[in-house]
């Protein structure tokens, strides 16, 4: 699978339309939400994409710091309707968080995750800071990636291991 991100002023019309064109398809039509999708925050975001047979079937926009939220945020993620289930939205946010940790150099994530993909945002280490509320008719929930509280988690983890491995090393070796 061959990924892009680029600024807004790297794509290529082409890019640019169908880029547009699958949001449409997405948020507006398949889910019945009327809406203003071009806000501005385009032109500030970078997008990260893949495509096939002429079509983007997988996106996302990666927004820095301060454009939507004090937090770099992911939005728009979205992908394709024929293309679910072949574990492209792991890769795209997989791809999408490393490029902001490592190339914006940010720590902290902000979403506005729709209610039903809870479980799906959280394996990524997102944590909820908002109750669920209604964003144009779909539930919704704020979730927050902080690259501390994924460490700490795995900080956490690894001494459970190394206190039932010593207790269980040291129980079977003291005889």
């Amino acid at each position: 699978m061959n990924w892009k991100i680029k600024k807004f002023e790297e794509l290529t019309t082409d890019e640019l339309y169908m880029i547009l064109k699958v949001r449409n398809e997405v948020f507006i039509l398949e889910q019945t939400c009327p809406f203003l999708d071009c806000d501005d925050k385009d032109r500030k975001s970078f997008h990260m994409f893949s495509e096939e047979d002429n079509a983007v079937i997988a996106y996302c926009r990666l927004l820095p710091k301060g454009l939507a939220y004090k937090e770099s945020s992911i939005g728009r993620v979205l992908v394709s309707k024929s293309y679910r289930g072949k574990d492209l939205a792991k890769q795209l946010m997989e791809k999408g968080i490393n490029f902001i940790l490592n190339n914006m150099k940010e720590r902290e994530i902000k979403i506005q995750a729709q209610a039903y993909l809870f479980k799906f945002y959280s394996s990524f280490g997102f944590t909820p800071i908002s109750e669920e509320y209604l964003e144009d008719n779909i539930p919704h929930i704020d979730m927050i990636y902080r690259i501390w509280y994924y460490y700490l988690k795995w900080i956490v983890l690894l001494k459970f291991i190394f206190i039932k491995f010593s207790s269980n090393y040291s129980s079977t070796y003291k005889k």
